[in-house]
């Protein structure tokens, strides 16, 4: 007698760690924060709060004993602190402390030779290399490129920007960092990056835009993409203030989905 074997029951795969941002209402969005070890894309045009947002998550990691990395290609690291200083939530101790590290990545191009404007393929694997030799240095566990569209403009070609993405989204992993890539496009494309290859890759996407609301311009955030969790893909009214962001449901339709 042939005894029919029951069916295997599925179980639910076990919650991921999280990387709590800090910031209340992202980690709300996103069920408790972002999965750790993600390579999120936050994606914007300028002046909706790129670099802001960045800044907190890194330095409320700092604050929470996690060393956090600052990689900035198109603003000077003297000139951002001073911009920064507005917000009380930015701490100058965590810098002198080393807790939170601002790297002017221009710095790194000079001392590597990377002095033309198109990098070749073995140009490209020495940045990568050094980028990560760098985080393993300073033992950062939270990572920001600020701005991935920038050093996007040295590579150029799109299987070489899929390439070095691959290639550093690997690296940071094996690391255990969580890294927030910034990237900047127009609100009028109806993209998430230059090439249109790089929300493919990344494990997140964070959407950053503008909104009218009774002749008033809104600062709006949106989770677009987050593997790993469920999350909310409303748009939320984002709201810079000294303490840092602060966020409120903007439309209606606040059912989480799955990343």
């Amino acid at each position: 007698m042939v005894t029919a074997t029951p069916p295997t029951e599925s179980r639910p795969a076990p919650p991921r760690d999280r990387c709590v941002t800090g910031i209340d209402g992202l980690d709300n969005i996103l069920h408790g924060g972002i999965p750790k070890g993600s390579m999120v894309l936050l994606a914007g045009a300028v002046g909706t709060g790129k670099t802001t947002l960045s800044l907190e998550f890194l330095v409320r990691g700092a604050e929470a004993g996690e060393r956090s990395l600052f990689l900035s290609v198109t603003e000077s690291s003297v000139k951002l602190t001073e911009n920064l200083s507005a917000f009380e939530f930015f701490r100058h101790d965590l810098l002198e402390a080393g807790s939170l590290v601002i790297v002017d990545l221009p710095d790194m191009y000079s001392r590597l030779g990377l002095d033309h404007e198109e990098l070749t393929t073995e140009e490209i694997g020495l940045l990568t290399r050094s980028i990560l030799a760098l985080v393993a240095e300073t033992g950062a566990q939270r990572v920001v490129l600020d701005s991935l569209t920038s050093v996007g403009y040295r590579i150029r070609r799109e299987e070489r920007i899929r390439d070095f993405m691959l290639t550093l989204g690997q690296g940071l992993n094996r690391l255990g960092c969580t890294t927030l890539l910034v990237s900047e496009v127009a609100s009028s494309e109806g993209r998430y990056s230059a090439h249109g290859v790089e929300e493919a890759i990344v494990d997140g996407v964070i959407l950053l835009g503008n909104a009218s609301r009774r002749g008033d311009i809104l600062r709006v955030l949106q989770v677009v993409k987050m593997r790993g969790t469920s999350h909310s893909r409303a748009q939320y009214v984002m709201e810079l203030t000294p303490i840092g962001l602060l966020m409120a449901p903007h439309l209606k339709g606040n059912r989480p989905e799955g990343g």
